[in-house]
């Protein structure tokens, strides 16, 4: 008893040490309050990403309810779309999620939605996983007591403006790779381009030049002729007879 106590403890000692240093402005009290809960009783980690503080408030993520169904051996999730509830021209859609927590469990129940209006910006077209993420985050919250809402269930996302995502542009192409209609070229001359480049330095760098082709001196006095080859293994030498005068 004293053992697990003592894990628990040190659980909450290197959540508060984490959340410390990646929180360093937040008071005291936002980080204790609640942390030493989640920590001893449901033995989530900050480190691993199972919680997280938005606004001041502590959230649970779904990689964290899904560490704590499997660490409490939960026996199975059941996941259906609500027909009825949805309106796929609108890009609406409702789950329903079924928690068994053993095999004899008659089941928890709960409900995900998500449609454009409820959703960030960010996963606009993937509604349709977030509403089916989303009722199996409530469903494992109701059968475990979780008492914290989850990250996934916010509608509009407050961390975006902690930390916008940010767009990688390539750079303007010049005025040389223009086309002659003041367009940028297509996709395909762009590669066109790029192979030719290319293949010119490796034949620069790969292949003698003409000049160390000719053999030195002058011709012999015998009836063949030299002449260069390139097989696999390099530049070979060969003689070729020649046409007798």
């Amino acid at each position: 008893m004293k053992r697990g106590r003592s894990k628990e403890r040190k659980q909450f000692i290197s959540n508060l040490r984490f959340a410390r240093r990646r929180w360093p402005d937040l008071p005291r009290e936002v980080l204790v309050n609640g942390l030493e809960t989640l920590s001893t009783r449901y033995s989530l980690s900050v480190s691993a990403g199972d919680l997280l503080i938005l606004d001041g408030h502590w959230y649970i993520t779904h990689s964290g309810l899904l560490g704590l169904a499997r660490r409490n051996r939960c026996s199975g999730v059941r996941v259906q779309i609500v027909r009825e509830f949805c309106d796929f021209s609108s890009a609406r859609w409702v789950f329903k999620a079924t928690v068994y927590k053993s095999p004899r469990s008659r089941g928890f129940v709960g409900y995900g939605d998500a449609d454009p209006s409820n959703v960030s910006s960010l996963v606009h077209g993937a509604e349709m996983r977030v509403a089916e993420t989303r009722a199996v985050n409530r469903t494992l919250r109701k059968a475990y007591g979780i008492g914290i809402c989850s990250v996934e269930e916010l509608g509009a996302l407050t961390y975006e403006k902690q930390a916008p995502a940010r767009v990688h542009k390539l750079p303007p192409e010049s005025a040389s790779q223009n086309s002659s209609n003041g367009t940028a070229p297509r996709v395909r001359d762009r590669l066109c381009q790029i192979i030719r480049h290319s293949t010119a330095s490796w034949s620069r760098h790969m292949l003698p030049s003409s000049a160390a082709l000719e053999p030195s001196g002058k011709q012999s006095s015998s009836k063949s002729r030299r002449s260069w080859r390139i097989s696999p293994i390099g530049l070979q030498k060969t003689a070729m007879p020649c046409s007798v005068s």
